[in-house]
């Protein structure tokens, strides 16, 4: 047991996505790209995150090659993965020998081999006498049986606590974290689209699309075709290149010119712009979530959807504050329209973000790990919420998961990333 003293002495280190989020916006405000010659600052490395000014020690060596961390110790952490940011910031508190490690949902983000890793590294940290561990999870199948004491927490207080044993057993744990899911009802009116899409062909395709930065090959000789009424799942290791590719079909890539890549029934390179590209997309992924601009309300947010940009710039009036309304109420967010969107759980801000992807109607709603940071509830929501969109619009998807059991039913085609000897080979069926 730990005592008072101990937490005097060695303090408490806590691993969670607002560390995450608050490190991304000290690096973005310390950015000095535009006065380097190289136009690239990389920023704080992994390395320095965790160690700071220190010299590297056994110990560090030790997690950094069990968690599989060697290739990214020099990487700025604005260019390493969620899962990967997720592993520096423990690495950096199990090195502080906390008297008590509080971990955040600690396996959100990581691919499934080091999911399965982090278990073992949890039930480790659990069995040791040195440090307390306390764990903040969404889901009852995510306790891990290491686990002596629960307690069932619902809007700031406590409803059930003491023993795993006497509180697994109690029937409100089931009624608090599995309420049934609202009725999903008609979608909002269609917003008109400002740009035609040809009437036949493939959304996307890519045919022998290769990815090299210096001497290290990401990806290589990707064939992709999205076709008409396909939804396609992403899925592949933390690092494996899948982010490398959802930007080459985004605009943000210039890799992808001198390519065989056709998006939107146009040969990239042919004279279309970025925005072009991106006003087809609603996108939700995880550096937007952290990066996005403070001090706006949910429905701002929302309205930010129909310009592109991260933060809300531009004049907006009653047309588009309806359009957002109304994709908030059919999310279940009615409540939190005119709430501050910094002041929602991480949970909420994630569905806001996919009521701001949808508003516009894009052709394809791009979603890299939407269910991230939700609990059980609200990610079956989400996923309910998409396959209501598969099914009544003409939005297709592309759903990016970590996770088998986080895919929406609409799903019909399949995009892995498979490990083979000096990388990936990218598969389709």
């Amino acid at each position: 047991m730990t005592r008072s003293s101990d937490v005097q002495d060695r303090g408490v280190a806590y691993v969670c996505f607002e560390q995450a989020k608050a490190l991304c916006d000290r690096d973005r405000k310390l950015d000095d790209s535009e006065f380097r010659a190289d136009a690239a600052d990389p920023g704080t490395t992994v390395r320095n995150a965790i160690l700071g000014s220190q010299p590297a020690t056994a110990a560090y060596r030790q997690w950094i090659q069990r968690l599989r961390m060697t290739h990214i110790e020099d990487r700025g952490l604005r260019f390493v993965s969620t899962g990967e940011m997720r592993k520096t910031l423990l690495v950096k508190a199990l090195l502080s020998e906390p008297a008590i490690l509080i971990l955040d949902n600690p396996v959100d983000g990581l691919d499934r081999e080091m999911q399965a890793e982090m278990q073992h590294v949890i039930e480790e940290l659990l069995a040791q006498s040195t440090m307390s561990v306390l764990l903040l999870l969404r889901a009852q199948e995510d306790v891990p049986p290491g686990c002596t004491h629960w307690m069932l927490l619902r809007d700031g207080h406590i409803l059930l606590q003491g023993p795993a044993n006497t509180v697994q057993t109690d029937p409100t744990l089931a009624k608090v974290l599995s309420p049934p899911l609202p009725d999903m009802t008609a979608l909002p009116a269609s917003t008109e689209r400002p740009y035609q899409l040809p009437e036949a062909g493939p959304l996307l395709a890519l045919h022998n699309v290769s990815v090299n930065y210096g001497d290290v090959q990401v990806l290589k000789h990707v064939h992709w075709v999205l076709e008409r009424g396909q939804h396609c799942a992403v899925s592949g290791p933390n690092g494996c290149g899948k982010t490398t590719l959802l930007s080459l079909i985004t605009g943000d890539n210039h890799k992808a010119y001198g390519q065989d890549i056709t998006l939107f029934g146009i040969k990239r390179g042919s004279g279309e712009s970025v925005w072009d590209i991106k006003q087809k997309y609603g996108q939700v992924d995880t550096q937007l979530h952290l990066n996005f601009a403070r001090g706006m309300k949910a429905a701002e947010v929302v309205v930010s959807g129909f310009f592109d940009t991260i933060g809300l710039f531009d004049d907006w009036g009653d047309t588009q504050r309806q359009a957002a309304d109304a994709w908030l109420s059919a999310l279940g967010l009615a409540a939190v329209a005119r709430e501050s969107f910094d002041a929602l759980s991480f949970g909420l801000q994630r569905m806001v973000l996919l009521a701001r992807a949808m508003v516009k109607s894009p052709a394809i709603l791009l979603l890299d790990e939407p269910t991230l940071g939700l609990d059980g509830y609200h990610r079956r929501l989400i996923l309910q919420a998409i396959d209501h969109i598969a099914s009544l619009s003409d939005t297709q998807v592309i759903f990016v998961s970590h996770s088998a059991g986080d895919l929406p039913q609409c799903v019909n085609q399949h995009l892995e990333f498979v490990p083979v000897e000096n990388g990936f080979e990218v598969t389709t069926r």
